[in-house]
């Protein structure tokens, strides 16, 4: 018999027999593996660390550098700095620190006053038709998360909203526009609560401090709309041509793609109407919204121009599983895009490709006329 087949003593074949070497070098790869797991964990603490003084350092110079703030503010913003960063960054804060506490006095004071105008007289004198449909789609913001569902902080969004309105005739309130304020109001709440603001106790939430959330969150909404205001004008041109400019470019990144959803009657305006109406806020977490926001603020045009290559490189991500798929399928898939596990790398990865996009065809001549 072959010397390979024989039996051991104790019936197995040696070929079969455990190995103590081999289970020793398990043994001693198990610490191994932790030891790299900590000092990659370490590794990180250490760059995180090294970012927040990055920013507490210019955030303390009289006079910040605005275009410095926004290059290290493109990669993700410290949490416990992003109120004021987004407050400079969105110009409702002045560069110039002496000037900062008397300007967040008088901008909140004069959002008091218009809150005062408008509701001082009770609910009763309100525009009824805008405030009905301000209150309808405030009650349905971020249904899933606590913070949203208490009457404190819907009440708080509807004077935000309304006071925006009534102050913006010319394109007035559309649907949509009360996504865009929560952001803002979750990112500046964080500041004066503690662990995870989404669940936060509302009730223990000061009113003085409730009441300075809101202001803040009036003027930087109001901010980031003058920058998109024509997408909420009679007829919505700024999406109009938004979904004319990325059909156009899916044309050019992704052509097999392109003819697959023309090929099974895909219009985009069908799915790209609400990526753009509400800055893909539908299709990612609210968590995931925040920190693309950072990078979009970093833009300067990110809310109107970067946004454009960012659907632009969220729809081309799925190109592989939606050219399986029919109509319905794709429709479906569309309005609902497995975004659910998604954490700060994801968001960076669509960020990277969509700035990779923007490098390469935003000032080319012959690419994005806006025609369609």
């Amino acid at each position: 018999m072959n010397s390979l087949n024989r039996k051991s003593s104790d019936g197995t074949s040696p070929k079969s027999k455990p190995s103590s070497k081999s289970a020793g070098h398990a043994a001693a790869e198990k610490p191994k593996d932790d030891e790299a797991k900590m000092m990659a964990d370490v590794a990180k603490l250490n760059s995180l660390s090294i970012r927040f003084m990055k920013f507490k350092n210019m955030l303390e110079l009289p006079n910040i550098d605005l275009e410095q703030l926004r290059k290290i503010s493109w990669s993700g913003i410290p949490e416990e700095i992003r109120p004021t960063v987004w407050k400079l960054l969105m110009g409702y804060l002045p560069a110039n620190s002496d000037r900062r506490d008397s300007t967040l006095t008088r901008k909140r004071k004069e959002y008091d006053e218009f809150v005062t105008q408008s509701f001082g007289r009770g609910r009763a004198a309100l525009d009824q038709a805008l405030y009905h449909q301000i209150h309808i789609d405030v009650q349905r913001t971020n249904a899933s998360i606590p913070l949203y569902q208490h009457p404190r902080i819907q009440e708080a969004l509807e004077r935000i909203l309304y006071c925006w309105a009534i102050r913006h005739p010319a394109s007035g309130y559309v649907q949509g526009i009360n996504d865009l304020v929560t952001p803002f109001f979750q990112v500046f709440l964080q500041a004066y609560v503690k662990g995870d603001v989404e669940k936060t106790e509302v009730e223990g939430i000061a009113q003085e401090t409730l009441g300075e959330v809101e202001a803040d969150c009036f003027w930087c909404l109001t901010k980031l709309l003058e920058g998109i205001q024509d997408n909420y004008t009679a007829g919505q041109p700024g999406i109009q041509r938004q979904i004319s400019r990325l059909k156009e470019l899916i044309n050019r990144i992704d052509a097999p793609l392109f003819a697959h959803l023309q090929s099974h009657g895909i219009e985009f305006i069908q799915f790209a109407f609400r990526w753009m109406n509400c800055l893909l806020m539908r299709e990612l977490s609210l968590k995931n919204t925040i920190r693309m926001w950072d990078s979009y603020m970093a833009e300067g045009d990110g809310f109107s121009e970067f946004h454009l290559y960012v659907c632009a490189a969220f729809l081309v991500k799925w190109s592989a599983e939606l050219k399986k798929m029919e109509f319905q399928d794709m429709m479906m898939f569309l309005q609902s895009p497995p975004t659910s596990s998604w954490d700060d790398k994801d968001i960076e990865l669509l960020l990277s490709e969509a700035f990779m996009w923007k490098s390469l065809f935003h000032n080319s001549p012959s690419h994005l006329s806006g025609s369609s």
